[in-house]
């Protein structure tokens, strides 16, 4: 495949489960796109005829306890976060995401039923170049006791991510990603989303974990992880906040160069952060990945220059 060129899917690759938060059964398709697509999400089985969304930053309409995107009619998906950060994460630019319920499935709780997805259906080159989202000056946001922070980076996306929970078994996590489908399929997608078990009938009564169970969290009580299976990872819970993170910085609509640091962040954070940084227009620029690639060919190390990222970092086998 030809270097630094914008990626689709070869075919279509269908995943089935319920939804984390209503309980119900929903089929998802993932597809090809045409070049500068981006994703976009097409909301099937409603009355009348299907409705598309676009995965952007604009399209969210609430950060509460997923990422859902809406548009002026009310919201069409729900827990967008998985299959974007998936999506993201193994360098595909365009894609087609179709949902015949109101919510994404939510598999296992991670991202690894999305990755076998995108790997069945394959990946393949655009004639188009690569485009991304280079962060040039650091923006910052601050929500009660979290922090969140964009800023320059010349190598590429990175995550820096640290959560701090009351809960003892969870505690304080911190992780370190430099994005790349690689590190993303082995260290992130597996990665699956957890809840402390006093927390469950305060979402029930607010309508939402009503799909939640053992096989699609991880559940701890105040003295220990309740799944008997164990973790996939002794930091999962800080690695699924990446997990998150991906997907939702997936909503800049191009990949970003850049790096992004999270303090007791969420869903709600991330989209702060993220509209800040889109907020202001001398924050950010789209460059080629030729441009960007050049960029960082003549910048100097410690000069403070943004450079560029080349594209396998995205993929290796994908640009």
């Amino acid at each position: 495949m030809k270097f630094g060129r914008q990626t689709t899917l070869r075919s279509q690759a269908t995943v089935t489960g319920v939804g984390v938060h209503s309980g119900q059964t929903v089929n998802l398709t993932i597809g090809p796109a045409s070049v500068d697509a981006g994703f976009v999400f097409v909301r099937t089985g409603l009355e009348g005829s299907d409705r598309e969304v676009r995965a952007i930053a604009e399209s969210v309409i609430a950060t509460e306890f997923a990422t859902v995107l809406g548009d002026c009619e009310g919201p069409l998906v729900s827990t967008a976060e998985h299959v974007l950060a998936a999506l993201r994460g193994m360098g595909v630019d365009n894609a087609t995401i179709e949902v015949d319920g109101p919510e994404v499935p939510i598999m296992d709780g991670s991202a690894a039923d999305f990755v076998a997805a995108i790997e069945q259906a394959g990946i393949v080159s655009q004639s188009a170049a690569r485009r991304y989202l280079q962060v040039t000056k650091p923006v910052q946001v601050v929500i009660g006791d979290s922090f969140g922070e964009l800023r320059p980076n010349a190598s590429g996306f990175r995550a820096e991510v640290e959560i701090d929970f009351a809960n003892p078994v969870i505690g304080r996590q911190s992780y370190v990603l430099d994005l790349g489908a690689e590190r993303f399929r082995r260290e992130i997608s597996r990665a699956r989303t957890f809840g402390c078990v006093n927390d469950v009938a305060r979402l029930w009564s607010a309508g939402f974990a009503l799909g939640a169970s053992f096989e699609n969290s991880v559940v701890f009580d105040d003295t220990r992880l309740l799944n008997t299976e164990g973790l996939r990872y002794s930091d999962e819970c800080v690695r699924h906040k990446v997990l998150d993170v991906i997907g939702d910085l997936a909503l800049a609509g191009l990949p970003l160069l850049g790096t992004y640091r999270s303090v007791r962040g969420g869903h709600k954070l991330n989209h702060a952060v993220l509209t800040a940084l889109l907020a202001d227009r001398s924050a950010w620029r789209v460059v080629e990945a030729e441009t960007a690639r050049r960029a960082r060919t003549h910048a100097e190390v410690g000069s403070g220059i943004v450079g560029g990222l080349v594209a396998p970092a995205y993929g290796p086998d994908v640009s």
